[in-house]
């Protein structure tokens, strides 16, 4: 029987399954879910999933072992998770003349086949519905966020010499991809040719000037057993809470990655899907939890490298499909290939110092900002915090000594100036968040951004001194922000206080904080020359 045979046979089945409810231990109608490896039938409380007998160059389904091996694999890597939803191993005995039978994996004969049995959720709460349903907020996204960084610091480290992490393994899957979207796009859509070929031309000279960069990121323990596969489809709300699953199983070269090359993946997602601010505010609350700032060096290596992978899943549909399906595949892949021309263009970079007194709102005032303009915010509360192994909510007041020196500003600072330049050569635009009421650091920075010839300004963020005093008190009493600074702080800031110098005042924008901020009126884009965009 041939490969083509296997596949309609083993669809034909599950198809005959499907009009056989009480096979599958319900009395309702079963629902058909297909994804371009997948079948999944559901029925009542529980979801079958069974692997199509495919071999492609990225994956082999093609015999009943290499199935059950991924079906095991898949329980395995998706209970870290989930392990609620991965409940165990069926497999599927019997034919459509004599009767088909569901077993237990264990008591089934040696030819049946596998698959995987998952609790079934309300499709509603996948996020890539939530976020149609525009119920996608803000605290999902940072609640998500601390889920991602929590899942990441647990996974498994890759070694040197296991072959994870390298610059060649890094490069390969995406030359891959590239490879197998050329015919694609050359028999579907020959006016894209010269866009994959300009992306292409990208990805093959930052690939080998990053070389260098993915291998220290394997050094340094950022490469792990992630998910791979990390986008709102595969994300789902269980108790109102944010939750992976549906992790790669079938090839652990595309789950033992760099943790940006995960988070990129999401944040490739939410931009495609209309959600730029949402993409660069789970950005930046990652950022915050991890301080990994110097991951910015290879996100963009690895959000066009998540663009191009959803381009030639669309195009594996495209194969699967006919009529109207088959026009949405083609515009999906056309969507994801502009969208990986679009994260190769360089963008305005800029350096932003949000400058005040605590209660003042620069941290969250310029949220709002970093998140429309895509940005990247380096705090200084958070980064002192770290510096003494604490969580950005943590009391500082076990730290011997305190972490409010002197040399702890320094060295805060310090942080706070390679995170900056991290991410100024990286090609993003950069705020960083301190009261920088010290003439000294804030000439620091504006050396860093002559340095780096970007364009600097000192958003000044105001509010008359009772107003401060309220707000720090209020801050005090909620408890959990990164920031300590109380009434005493505030009052000693405040006599200290020294206005900008002239050539300051030339680069500073006031923000009344006491009404809400409007950054579009505010503040014009601004170019890399520094003029008004």
């Amino acid at each position: 029987m041939s490969r083509q045979d296997d596949y309609a046979s083993a669809e034909q089945r599950l198809h005959a399954l499907q009009q056989c409810p009480a096979a599958l231990g319900t009395a309702e109608s079963v629902d058909w879910i297909e994804t371009h490896i997948s079948w999944l039938l559901l029925a009542g409380d529980w979801v079958y999933k069974f692997k199509k007998p495919l071999k492609l160059d990225f994956l082999d389904f093609s015999t009943q072992a290499l199935r059950r091996a991924a079906c095991e694999e898949e329980l395995r890597v998706n209970r870290r998770t989930a392990p609620a939803l991965y409940q165990d191993l069926v497999a599927l005995a019997g034919d459509t003349h004599g009767g088909l039978q569901l077993l237990p994996l264990a008591q089934a004969p040696p030819d049946a086949e596998p698959a995987v049995r998952m609790r079934r959720f309300d499709q509603a709460a996948l996020l890539s519905h939530v976020l149609e349903a525009q119920r996608l907020t803000p605290a999902h996204i940072d609640a998500l966020a601390r889920h991602v960084e929590g899942f990441h610091d647990k996974a498994a480290v890759a070694l040197p010499g296991q072959g994870w992490g390298t610059a060649q393994a890094v490069r390969a899957p995406v030359q891959d991809c590239l490879a197998a979207l050329q015919p694609q796009v050359a028999q579907a859509m020959p006016d894209l040719g010269p866009v994959l070929a300009q992306v292409a031309q990208w990805c093959a000279a930052h690939g080998e000037a990053l070389a260098p960069v993915f291998e220290e990121r394997l050094r340094t323990g950022r490469v792990r057993e992630c998910h791979g596969d990390l986008h709102l489809a595969n994300l789902v709300l269980v108790n109102a809470a944010p939750q992976l699953f549906d992790a790669i199983e079938f090839n652990p070269a595309l789950r033992w990655i760099d943790c940006v090359a995960d988070i990129a993946f999401l944040a490739m997602d939410l931009q495609a899907r209309g959600r730029a601010d949402l993409a660069w505010r789970f950005l930046n609350a990652w950022l915050e939890r991890t301080g990994d700032y110097a991951g910015l060096q290879v996100l963009d290596y690895y959000r066009v490298y998540r663009a191009l992978v959803r381009a030639r899943v669309a195009g594996l549909r495209l194969a699967q499909t006919v009529g109207d399906a088959r026009a949405a595949c083609l515009q999906e892949q056309q969507r994801y290939l502009r969208l990986a021309l679009c994260f190769a263009q360089p963008r305005p970079v800029a350096l932003w110092l949000a400058y005040g007194f605590s209660g003042s709102g620069k941290s969250t005032q310029s949220l709002g900002l970093v998140c429309q303009r895509g940005m990247v915010r380096v705090r200084a509360d958070v980064e002192r915090k770290r510096l003494f192994g604490l969580e950005s909510g943590d009391a500082s007041s076990a730290v011997p000594g305190g972490i409010y020196t002197a040399d702890a500003s320094l060295r805060t600072h310090d942080r706070l100036a390679q995170a900056a330049r991290w991410a100024l050569q990286a090609g993003h635009a950069v705020l960083v968040d301190a009261t920088f009421l010290n003439p000294a650091m804030r000439q620091r920075f504006i050396a860093l951004a002559q340095e780096l010839r970007v364009p600097c300004r000192i958003l000044c963020f105001e509010a008359p001194l009772d107003v401060l005093r309220e707000r720090v008190r209020a801050r005090q009493q909620a408890g959990g922000d990164a920031s300590e600074a109380d009434v005493r702080v505030l009052e000693a800031q405040w006599a200290a206080a020294r206005p900008l110098s002239t050539d300051e005042e030339a680069l500073a924008v006031h923000v009344d904080t006491t009404q809400p901020v409007d950054w579009d009126r505010l503040l014009p884009p601004v170019s890399n020359s520094g003029a008004p965009a």
